[in-house]
């Protein structure tokens, strides 16, 4: 049992999101489901009293933005005209170089992304002016700083930058259909009754922020020709991810599993921390292991069911990524039918350039370190392996 459930109770956690702005409409009850689950699970983990409080502030965040956006839309509702128009979609396990790939294509200036600090807070207050100095940049900022000073192996595994590309899986989080909450700790009835959950709602609202986003990104003066999207967890999603941009383009990422399981067990283990006061790193290595073996295992039944998806996927290497950057981006512009143009490519490699100056502290972790083993994740993972071709990375 939990020791702080009224920190979750539905309806409090409505009236806080409503009193941020004094706004009442919600737009439709397809989140209260997910989210009602959600707070039940939350409100009965072991949590320590600083962890409920940041998670229930991130639902009521999720409540915010949800209000936010339907008072814009009502308001403006030429914002649900915008054309979120070819897609380049970036997924693969975390840890496989989705990160590297999405912010290369994201430097392109001809590709909208969604920066860090739009990331929390996509849609603004009700009274924003595009003109005017917009208060979330500064808190993006000091958000980045927070991390880098207090969360140091956070950021260094998975840094995040005001003014960088940052994924949309916060997006999923407003509709509170998300893989975050198993990453924050342990949510074991929320984890198991999302495997069984119609994701579509969450994705139509992911659609929904992007065209806010896109709306207020021309209201700057800023324009592009398509969006680059990055969420490892669409790999267990992707027919509902086709259904709502049908003329995507995908890039999955591949690395052997050996590498990359133990590195997830590792981050969400940091950040279960942040959360409680006793973490077994068994249970959140044996947890991410039947994540990604859910997720991976769902992806490749798709893949080999739906050609239309196929048709629309680049698979891309990490150990080739990392050897040839813009090389292997160029392959995706081709599949894409996308010109490779020379402002991109000088972009990427000055973006490159610059990402090697920020020093972070190496990663370090082995399979035991979450009661893990070479056999466990090599069985888990036999299909996938055997599909895409994949051998251990060599050493240094």
């Amino acid at each position: 049992m939990g020791r702080f459930p009224e920190y979750f109770e539905p309806h409090s956690l409505l009236e806080a999101a409503r009193a941020i702005d004094g706004l009442e409409d919600f737009g439709n009850d397809d989140f209260r489901e997910p989210m009602d689950a959600l707070a039940g699970s939350f409100g009965a983990a072991d949590l320590h009293k600083g962890g409920a409080k940041v998670l229930r502030g991130s639902m009521v965040r999720n409540l915010r933005n949800r209000l936010r956006l339907q008072d814009w839309c009502r308001r403006h509702p030429e914002i649900e005209d915008e054309v979120i128009a070819q897609p380049i979609v970036v997924m693969g396990m975390m840890r496989s170089g989705t990160t590297l790939v999405q912010r290369l294509l994201a430097s392109d200036p001809r590709h909208y992304c969604t920066q860090g600090w739009e990331a929390a807070e996509p849609s603004p207050a009700p009274d924003w002016n595009p003109a005017g100095e917009d208060p979330r940049i500064a808190a993006g900022e000091a958000y980045e700083q927070q991390l880098r000073q207090f969360a140091p192996d956070y950021f260094s595994i998975h840094p995040s930058y005001a003014h960088g590309a940052e994924e949309e899986i916060l997006f999923l989080s407003d509709g509170f259909l998300s893989h975050i909450p198993e990453a924050s700790c342990d949510v074991t009835a929320y984890r198991s009754w999302i495997n069984d959950q119609d994701f579509r709602p969450a994705y139509r609202h992911l659609r929904r922020t992007l065209q806010i986003l896109q709306w207020q990104k021309k209201q700057r003066g800023e324009t592009a020709e398509r969006w680059v999207l990055k969420t490892p967890a669409h790999l267990g999603y992707l027919e509902a991810l086709f259904e709502t941009f049908p003329d995507l383009h995908i890039v999955h990422m591949h690395r052997d599993p050996l590498e990359i399981i133990p590195s997830g067990a590792s981050l969400n283990t940091i950040i279960w921390r942040m959360h409680n006061d006793d973490v077994d790193p068994a249970i959140v290595g044996q947890q991410w292991l039947d994540r990604m073996r859910w997720t991976n295992d769902r992806a490749l039944e798709v893949r080999s069911r739906r050609h239309d998806i196929e048709a629309r996927i680049t698979d891309l290497y990490f150990a080739e990524t990392v050897r040839d950057p813009v090389g292997q981006i160029e392959t995706v512009y081709a599949d894409a039918k996308i010109q490779f143009a020379e402002a991109g490519r000088g972009a990427m490699e000055s973006w490159l350039a610059e990402d090697r100056q920020d020093p972070r502290a190496a990663h370090r972790y082995r399979p035991e370190d979450f009661g893990l083993s070479v056999e466990g994740i090599e069985e888990s993972f036999a299909a996938y392996k055997s599909r895409f071709g994949l051998l251990a990375e060599p050493e240094g």
